[in-house]
């Protein structure tokens, strides 16, 4: 009666799964424990309620924005000031969904709402990887990496909050490298595996990138100088790649 329509079983297995996203994101979690139980601390300081930090690791949810904002907190700037610093810090989001938006093209506007809002750095690392070394990504994967994240943030940031009159200075515990630390692998997973020709042009774009923002640092604050060298070693990549 219905007429069937024949599907790969080859597809419909190699599809990445959300359950296949939240092990993919495993080795991020673990970064993030102690970069927004860090931040839990840091908002605890500045008289931040529990539920106060808890939205705010769940409304902005970015590690040096939510630093900043307590920074600036403390330090009685207007809020006016404190949306803009945000906004400018946060703007490199554009830059990176951008870049995974051709591979999310088949699905629908909420869909791809819901996967970009929920991207950050490592998530995008993460993705990316995937992406540079022919590794299917889906829906349903993005989903499961960036919703596991968002979880294991959110409970961290608050469990900071609970503890943080304990732990005065998440300096004395090492937390504040975590972050630092977190990068390092992300790249070195990233460089795995990669064809020769493509890992001398790849680090050749990471010293570029890093070069530039060292300079640029001197002539801006380090957040415009981070998100002015990335376009820049971003467009060197797009111009010398092969």
């Amino acid at each position: 009666m219905s007429e069937m329509v024949n599907v790969p079983a080859d597809a419909a297995r190699e599809a990445p799964t959300f359950s296949q996203g939240v092990r993919d994101c495993l080795p991020t979690l673990l970064g993030y424990v102690g970069i927004a139980f860090a931040a839990g601390i840091v908002g605890s300081a500045t008289h931040l309620s529990v539920l106060e930090n808890a939205l705010l690791a769940a409304w902005i949810y970015a590690g040096a924005s939510q630093f900043i904002i307590c920074a600036m907190l403390a330090a009685g700037s207007p809020y006016s000031a404190i949306i803009f610093t945000t906004f400018i810090v946060n703007s490199r989001h554009f830059l990176l969904c951008s870049t995974l938006a051709p591979s999310f093209v088949k699905y629908g506007l909420l869909k791809n709402i819901g996967m970009g809002v929920l991207v950050t750095d490592e998530t995008f690392a993460v993705a990316i990887g995937k992406i540079i070394k022919k590794q299917g990504i889906s829906a349903r994967w993005m989903y499961g990496l960036n919703l596991s994240a968002y979880v294991v943030w959110i409970v961290s940031c608050t469990a900071g909050a609970l503890l943080g009159k304990w732990v005065p200075s998440p300096d004395s515990l090492g937390l504040d490298f975590a972050l630092t630390a977190m990068f390092c692998a992300l790249l070195v997973l990233h460089l795995d595996g990669i064809k020769r020709s493509r890992l001398v042009h790849q680090l050749f774009l990471v010293f570029c990138t890093v070069f530039l923002m060292a300079v640029l640092s001197f002539f801006m604050s380090s957040y415009l100088a981070v998100l002015t060298s990335t376009l820049i070693g971003a467009t060197i990549g797009v111009l010398t790649e092969k």
